[in-house]
């Protein structure tokens, strides 16, 4: 029988399973809607599926390089313990090296397209979950190409709970790129310089510090001047170009980088979880949940 959208959508809001994968199950089953639901249960698509609503804020980071081409990657999953296990080591590698060669534009996109094995993303994920028992997601990544005279700095602390990846023009040194990326690991700059802060941003700021100087006491007439004194500092914090260099709080990491007769052209950094409002489930409790039932 035919295969209609709403059955498609009818079986994957009762299984949460991918659009490709209800299909599937569908067309196997010739439309039986228990039928389905009971193949991809049986393909370990449903358990994964059940696994939906759970938070995954753990995992890890990952970055691939190939010539002139660089991905940068968040990997979920629930708990630290799983994101030390091989397994999931295994997948975030095949996801980065399916990435760094198709190039997808978003994460929709590369769940949607076909691995080496055959298998969608989306399903190579899925069959991860079935086998390791946890909810794992491909949060995000970031492709970066680079010309000739140019070096990518890969930098990876704790294991890859943060990773940074920048890129450096007017150099081929690495190690000048790391040094970089080392940098950012440890100080999380927003920006690489102070003409990337929108005027928004600025104007926000530039309020905040005026109205501070005026709790303060201090006259009207000297307020702008140390606004602007107060805007400075905050140039440091968050633009990468204006700060201490880590390695040598004696120059900025513009005096570094120019000393290499390079400039930064832009640089990623992940920090495994960042953003993601993690449930802070009460133990005892859950424990009593179980046992009243």
């Amino acid at each position: 029988m035919a295969i209609t959208a709403q059955m498609v959508k009818e079986l994957r809001e009762k299984t949460g399973a991918g659009m490709m994968d209800c299909k599937k199950a569908l067309t196997e089953t010739n439309g039986d809607m228990e039928k389905a639901i009971d193949w991809l249960r049986e393909k370990g698509i449903a358990k994964a599926a059940k696994k939906a609503d759970r938070i995954a804020a753990e995992g890890t980071t990952l970055i691939e390089i190939d010539g002139n081409t660089a991905v940068i990657l968040e990997v979920n999953s629930e708990t630290d313990f799983v994101a030390k296990n091989e397994g999931f080591k295994t997948l975030v590698k095949e996801l980065a090296v399916h990435l760094l060669k198709n190039k997808p534009a978003t994460v929709e996109e590369a769940l949607q397209q076909k691995m080496d094995n055959g298998t969608t993303v989306e399903e190579h994920i899925n069959a991860a979950i079935a086998k390791i028992g946890e909810k794992i997601t491909l949060r995000r990544f970031e492709i970066v190409e680079k010309g000739e005279n140019a070096a990518f700095g890969a930098y990876l602390h704790m294991g890859g709970r943060i990773g940074v990846l920048t890129l450096l023009e007017g150099t081929t040194n690495e190690e000048v790129a790391k040094d970089v990326a080392m940098h950012i690991a440890a100080i999380s700059p927003k920006y690489v310089s102070r003409d990337q802060v929108s005027q928004e941003e600025i104007a926000r700021e530039r309020e905040v510090l005026t109205q501070q100087a005026l709790n303060e006491g201090k006259p009207e007439n000297i307020v702008a001047k140390m606004v602007e004194g107060r805007l400075n500092k905050f140039y440091e914090e968050i633009c990468l170009l204006e700060q201490s260099f880590v390695k040598n709080p004696d120059m900025k990491v513009r005096q570094f980088v120019e000393s290499n007769g390079a400039t930064v052209k832009s640089f990623v950094r992940y920090e495994v979880g960042e953003g993601i409002e993690k449930r802070q489930d009460n133990f005892a409790e859950e424990v009593m949940n179980q046992v009243r039932k």
